[in-house]
């Protein structure tokens, strides 16, 4: 696991002194500091220089262009990265349902992200669990042992301490904790069930997506699904579907039902279609079972699907699947 960044918000910035070395003569500051501080990027120092981070001759410069040469003094005040900065305590709302003195479990809302990274330092469900449980800067990643997309909601399990981390971890990976979402799609889903068995790598055509046909780096993913009911709003058809996750890719749900040809309604990045009621991947982590860490006693847990899919749902008119994936002529609200 990645080792926790921390950073003391009340510590002084530590200060460098460097004198430039003999044979440099109007060498760009930017370069030269690049030389002198070779384990920061070149953007990075860029970057403090343009905000006033950086002395020449115990005069701040802030342009990377102007020209340093031997016995020059350079003064830099360095400053902690967006990393080190993101494994802060904040206030961030998020629900938890249950929690032990090892572990807690959360139900996570739609728009918020669960780990900081890039575009995303701070407001996420880490920094949320360091300010509501402290001890958990004492854990890797907070604690946090499986994700859910931004905008994917429900229920997640949270290590409260690094043994509780080291057995969930051993659960996921040996496919023993259960997690099934609802998921609403475009199009009548058939058959009305069935395993989606195709390894999942990231799309050759587009970073930000994954994929099914000729996947870079493909891992193995599975997921089982079944159509709880078929429906139509007077426009479009729609399959109200159950999924068990037997891996846990990036994106797995979300690329399994759209190589089916049926995405997830309001995934425009995998082929759905955005609405007033759907505005993001409607897509809900209802149930979460686990043993726990210290007794080995099964813990289960539901809950009731998000306000936005309950709202979108009530919008299309629904029909029950028999035992042989036809419609019935009964509707089911």
């Amino acid at each position: 696991m990645d080792e926790q960044l921390e950073y003391d918000e009340t510590a002084p910035d530590p200060v460098l002194e460097m004198i430039v070395p003999r044979g440099v003569l109007g060498e760009r500051l930017d370069k030269q500091l690049a030389k002198m501080l070779p384990e920061h990027s070149r953007a990075r120092l860029q970057g403090w220089i343009e905000s006033g981070c950086v002395q020449v001759n115990h005069q701040v410069q802030q342009k990377v262009r102007v020209p340093v040469s031997e016995g020059d003094v350079l003064t830099v005040a360095t400053q902690p990265s967006e990393q080190e900065l993101a494994f802060v305590a904040q206030p961030v709302d998020f629900e938890v349902v249950a929690e032990s003195e090892n572990w807690i479990v959360v139900n996570k809302p739609a728009g918020l992200v669960v780990h900081p990274g890039a575009g995303n330092w701070q407001g996420t469900l880490l920094n949320g669990l360091l300010y509501r449980y402290p001890e958990l800067a004492s854990v890797a990643r907070a604690g946090i042992v499986h994700r859910l997309d931004k905008d994917t909601s429900g229920l997640m399990v949270v290590a409260r301490n690094a043994v509780a981390q080291t057995s969930l971890v051993r659960q996921l990976q040996a496919r023993s904790v259960s997690r099934c979402y609802v998921a609403m799609v475009h199009g009548h889903l058939k058959p009305a069930s069935g395993t989606v068995d195709r390894p999942i790598g990231r799309d050759p055509r587009v970073a930000v997506r994954m994929s099914v046909d000729r996947p870079i780096a493909s891992k193995e993913a599975i997921t089982d699904y079944e159509v709880l009911q078929y429906g139509h709003d007077g426009k479009s058809a729609y399959s109200w579907v159950r999924c068990r996750l037997r891996t846990g890719r990036t994106h797995q749900i979300r690329v399994h039902l759209a190589s089916l040809n049926a995405p997830l309604v309001g995934d425009v990045l995998y082929g759905g279609r955005t609405s007033d009621l759907a505005r993001r991947q409607l897509l809900h982590a209802y149930h979460l079972e686990f043993d726990d860490p210290s007794t080995g006693q099964l813990c289960s847990f539901e809950t009731e699907l998000a306000v936005d899919i309950l709202q979108w749902a009530q919008s299309v008119q629904w029909t029950a699947v028999s035992e042989t994936g036809q419609e019935e002529d009964d509707y089911a609200g």
